[in-house]
């Protein structure tokens, strides 16, 4: 529905009461929910769930258009509570103008679950567009919405269910002077819709402050976190968008294993792995944005090494506190994929000192340690094991356990991978806690031939161009 339409049915509502239906910032909403369909690896991926509560005009529209203004780059979807009024009946019809729409039924729960069931679960769903004039809800065609990394649900009593306060993973109660509320919604019906302003301190004395004071206010109680003059408050919405990326950044297993850190997931990162996940991209398209995805791991995993406090001077003959960087580093790359990730380690690390290791891989057994090539001094450094892939982990453990024959203490080894089987972490992860795994993202998991997926397929072959040379050698 458009905002033109959606205004038209306002001013078409001079004397019935709704409560909840805001157009304000009604085109910010719609740049902020209507998102690209998601890859298969975040149908595994659950959303984090946002409700936000309060009053009427208690500025609950607003906080939502400022937590999706401030999470631009994550995928965002609003679904309000308004969408699901229940159909009006023909006796309903008749005396409208006694309906409270302020009251708990007044909704369709039972829709609203199975459509949030649905997101959570990754899958896309229709929303309905409740037609205020008519007072139905398959008037207009539904509002489709795709899976998101933040679904934020605003209502004035989204926390009267229990089984909707259960789907959230934050719970907001916007908390706004009823003064301030009666002034807003006077000046909104007046102004906006030419309401008669007796007709609108009827509304408010007849439904909506009954309704706050018997079922918004007590819901209050719910709310993990309560936010006094809603809008305007600017401070508490920037901590809890805050809050918000430091969860979106903690994948599951991050919080089982303290050693595993996946690097921020941006529309950049993403676009970049679906290039590079698609079959059809060419060698140099995947080469390129390989490179890029390698550069951002590497210099997450340098973020991790120990640095040393260092004054200079600047030309400005001012002195600079900074940092100095870990001088003793070394890689190690797992052959042949691993070298892949050798360039960007050396952009990074000038003159970096790179080993290699060579194992046999053959389906889930049979790892064996084929070649080796490594520094004499590698124990007095700090290793970045480089393997794209993390996969079954048994290749992964055979390379660090002959780093630590070597003499490298596990503290020091830092193992970077483009992506990551959750089989793979826990191998790794169990068998040395003290080692850190970077990755950019946590894959589905193995499929029966031990293949991560939905993965990228053999990293090797694509990088280097194998598979166009074994092809052209057969022909």
């Amino acid at each position: 529905m458009g905002t033109k339409s959606a205004v038209d049915l306002m001013e078409s509502l001079s004397e019935v009461h709704f409560s909840g239906f805001h157009i304000d910032g009604l085109e910010q909403r719609k740049a902020g929910t209507e998102q690209p369909t998601t890859s298969t690896t975040d149908m595994y991926k659950q959303p984090f769930v946002i409700g936000v509560a309060g009053g009427a005009a208690s500025g609950k529209t607003s906080v939502c258009d400022m937590i999706v203004q401030q999470l631009h780059d994550q995928r965002v979807v609003l679904v309000n509570q308004d969408s699901f009024y229940h159909n009006l009946t023909q006796e309903e019809l008749t005396r409208v103008q006694d309906y409270n729409f302020d009251l708990p039924e007044a909704f369709d729960t039972e829709q609203l679950l199975r459509v949030m069931d649905k997101l959570k679960r990754g899958q896309a769903v229709d929303i309905p567009n409740y037609d205020f004039k008519g007072y139905k809800n398959d008037v207009f065609p539904a509002r489709r919405v795709n899976p998101a990394d933040v679904i934020i649900l605003e209502g004035i009593l989204v926390f009267h269910d229990p089984r909707v306060r259960a789907l959230m993973n934050m719970k907001i109660f916007v908390d706004t002077d009823a003064d301030v509320r009666l002034a807003r919604r006077i000046k909104r019906d007046t102004a906006d819709n030419a309401r008669d302003i007796g007709a609108v301190l009827d509304q408010y004395s007849k439904f909506v402050k009954p309704a706050f004071d018997d079922f918004i206010l007590p819901t209050k109680k719910y709310a993990d976190i309560i936010i006094p003059r809603g809008r305007d408050n600017h401070v508490a919405i920037d901590l809890i968008v805050q809050h918000i990326r430091t969860k979106l950044g903690q994948h599951d297993m991050c919080k089982i294993y303290r050693n595993l850190y996946v690097i921020q997931s941006t529309f950049q990162i993403r676009g970049m792995h679906t290039l590079i996940r698609d079959s059809q991209t060419t060698k140099h398209d995947f080469v390129f944005y390989s490179d890029r995805l390698i550069r951002l791991v590497v210099e997450h995993g340098l973020g991790h090494l120990p640095f040393t406090e260092k004054q200079v001077t600047t030309p400005t003959a001012s002195v600079y506190s900074g940092v100095d960087f870990c001088k003793r580093l070394c890689g190690v790359s797992i052959i042949r994929s691993g070298e892949s990730m050798e360039n960007a380690l050396r952009a990074c690390c000038k003159g970096i000192k790179i080993g290699k290791i060579l194992i046999h891989r053959e389906g889930d057994n049979g790892q064996q340690l084929i070649y080796e090539k490594l520094p004499n001094d590698i124990s007095d450094r700090h290793v970045l094991l480089l393997d794209p892939i993390l996969g079954t982990g048994n290749s992964a453990v055979e390379a660090i356990s002959l780093l630590l024959k070597k003499g490298v203490p596990e503290s020091n080894i830092l193992f970077l991978n483009l992506v990551s089987a959750p089989q793979g972490v826990h191998v790794v992860c169990k068998r040395f806690p003290r080692i850190k795994i970077v990755t950019s993202e946590i894959e589905i998991g193995l499929n029966e031939a031990f293949r991560v997926i939905p993965g990228m397929g053999e990293f090797g072959d694509r990088y280097f161009g194998t598979d166009d040379d074994d092809q052209q050698a057969s022909q």
